[in-house]
């Protein structure tokens, strides 16, 4: 029998990073628990106004968030807050499939236009490894805003 599984993330602002990583993954930002919203509704401030109402003060109100597939298909994304930093290399990462199906030049181009995209939001590029056949496809190492390592594929 298989498992559903959620990835997490310990993150100095979980929220920040919550954002950023909706964005690379096209995920949203589910709805307080009980809380249906509108088409076009902010699920972060649907968020902020239910954990105010919880009595939930202020500097609490970002110890946690979590992203999810719109489709139901990719696992949960959890960002929970934790006091210390980074201080080493991830030993588990998540590759980002941009350009699956895609080889060669094509393939590095799409990278390349993700990889653009992901800076604008935050990321920074770290290092590219061009197609190497029969085994090495090319792909680019990147960071998150909070210097997780992941690579776009």
């Amino acid at each position: 029998m298989s498992r559903e599984v959620q990835f997490t993330f310990d993150a100095h602002d979980p929220k920040a990073l919550s954002i950023f990583w909706r964005a690379a993954l096209g995920y949203v930002h589910p709805a307080p628990p009980g809380v249906e919203l509108p088409a076009g509704a902010d699920a972060l401030a649907a968020w902020d106004d239910f954990l105010a109402g919880l009595g939930v003060p202020p500097e609490h109100r970002n110890t946690r968030s979590a992203i999810e597939d719109p489709d139901g298909r990719g696992p949960r994304v959890f960002f929970q807050q934790v006091p210390e930093g980074k201080v080493a290399k991830n030993r588990v990462h998540l590759d980002v499939r941009a350009a699956p199906g895609l080889q060669g030049a094509e393939r590095m181009a799409a990278l390349e236009a993700e990889c653009a995209r992901l800076v604008e939001l935050g990321g920074t590029r770290v290092l590219r490894h061009d197609p190497e056949p029969p085994m090495g496809a090319g792909h680019i190492v990147m960071t998150d805003p909070e210097g997780n390592e992941f690579c776009l594929d």
